[in-house]
């Protein structure tokens, strides 16, 4: 079930009225564990054993950890908890991209090894929930929280619907605690949750799909070298979709979950006005960001062990960060690209010691800013094109301009994809310290009942437009 369809108003509607009748806590939270299973079932019913699966060994095996003494049982808990979770993560998701590139490293030796095909189905969201549990067990063992009481709340904890299938990846201390006590939301909380959602919903089927994807799926679908203005606004385009899919996903989620009463985490903070990488990941995607910091980058050694370990560590973690993202090599270049552009924003902060007083809001940041998003959109041409030789393709026609290339796009897709884009660059920058909410209750109300409005009127005009959000293939 997504979002951005007529069956989840339904659904999400019969949640919410159930959630506010006069029921005991437990009853409701037996509701929404359910309606989450639903939610969840309508893509492939009997990928819910994956996720029963997994709830049922990290609660177990999480109270286990924390209670155990013996180091060595304690070790062979957490690794059974490893296996668990990341054997169904790179089976599902890497079975097939491990075994093609097994075929190839054999045949370059000679051996014609040809495998049975195989047709494995990569379950919704294995990334995020994997993610979610593994938290839990990996906190256990370094008792930095105590374990959950109830299987229920810890079922609840992972498979919540509105982070269920593609985040924000939460922590069992964000959200278990607001399943301990009975919540249903204030009618601030209605307001803010209603209007998140619509925003959201605005950012995915407006302007991901109806007005960008289009010419991004043109560009990098195309097999022709292409015009140089062409190249640039079909990854423009993507640009704008991938931020507007994704976050347009996250705000709903935050939304939807701040209309039962319950608040997660904020996943994006205007991306594009990023003065840096290190500042850009600190604003996308800001729920996986954290966790690889945590849970990858620290315990390898982070920055502790001197600055050749430290810039290994970097590595490291955002080629992780990017074979997360999805089974090829393309994605791990492009966390390798994030590598190398955070290596070399180091390098550089190390050796000028004002630069960590540069001032983010000055002219001078808004022309990094620009800089930094540059170097953004160059890196999603490798996230988004199917190949090396596509990317190849890409990234030739963007800085080589081929006479006679053949036009593509139209002039108003032009000039759509400009506008928007110069508009999204300014609203990031003048928002990079805000939030949306902040910006809402400051404006009066007719304007912001005015611009609500609008966004109502066009997603029902576009609804046909919509279609399932990038982040589910994740």
């Amino acid at each position: 079930m997504v979002f951005n369809s007529y069956t989840f108003i339904v659904f999400f509607l019969i949640v919410l009225f159930l959630h506010n009748l006069p029921l005991a806590w437990k009853a409701k939270k037996n509701i929404l564990l359910l309606a989450s299973y639903i939610f969840y079932a309508v893509w492939n019913p009997p990928f819910i054993l994956l996720l029963w699966l997994s709830t049922i060994i990290d609660f177990h095996v999480g109270k286990a950890l924390y209670t155990q003494t013996n180091l060595y049982r304690k070790k062979l808990l957490l690794i059974i908890s490893l296996i668990g979770n990341l054997g169904m993560l790179c089976y599902f998701k890497y079975g097939e991209f491990l075994l093609d590139n097994f075929v190839s490293l054999v045949n370059l030796f000679g051996v014609n090894y040809a495998p049975p095909e195989t047709n494995i189905i990569l379950p919704a969201g294995i990334s995020f929930y994997t993610f979610t549990t593994l938290c839990y067990t990996i906190d256990m063992y370094k008792k930095h929280s105590k374990p959950v009481e109830s299987l229920l709340d810890f079922s609840l904890f992972v498979t919540f619907f509105p982070h269920l299938v593609a985040g924000p990846i939460v922590r069992p201390e964000q959200l278990v605690p607001q399943f301990e006590s009975p919540r249903t939301a204030s009618k601030k909380q209605l307001f803010e949750g209603l209007l998140l959602l619509s925003l959201g919903l605005f950012m995915k089927v407006v302007l991901a799909d109806s007005m960008l994807s289009i010419a991004a799926d043109e560009v990098f679908n195309s097999k022709e070298i292409l015009p140089t203005l062409d190249a640039w606004m079909g990854v423009l385009a993507f640009t704008g979709q991938i931020f507007f899919d994704f976050a347009g996903y996250s705000t709903c989620a935050i939304g939807v979950a701040l209309c039962l009463g319950f608040v997660l985490p904020q996943n994006f903070s205007f991306p594009y006005a990023a003065t840096g990488f290190s500042d850009f990941w600190k604003r996308w995607h800001i729920t996986l960001s954290s966790w690889l910091r945590d849970y990858l980058y620290i315990p390898l050694g982070g920055n502790r062990n001197g600055q050749k370990r430290t810039y290994i560590n970097l590595m490291i973690t955002m080629l992780l960060g990017g074979l997360w993202h999805g089974a090829s090599w393309t994605f791990v270049v492009w966390g390798g690209l994030h590598g190398l552009f955070l290596w070399g924003e180091k390098f550089v902060t190390d050796r000028m010691s004002d630069s960590k007083n540069k001032q983010a809001n000055n002219f001078n940041g808004f022309v990094y800013a620009l800089f930094t998003f540059l170097l953004i959109n160059i890196t999603w041409v490798f996230f988004r094109a199917a190949s090396f030789s596509d990317t190849g393709r890409i990234l030739g026609s963007m800085f080589n301009s081929i006479e006679g290339a053949k036009p593509l796009l139209t002039t108003l897709a032009i000039i759509k994809i400009s506008i928007i884009m110069v508009f999204t660059i300014i609203i990031h920058w003048l928002m990079r310290n805000k939030s949306t909410l902040e910006v809402a209750y400051k404006m009066p109300w007719f304007i912001t009942g005015f611009v609500w409005s609008v966004m109502i009127i066009l997603l029902v005009w576009s609804q046909e437009s919509g279609g399932s959000f990038i982040y589910f293939q994740f």
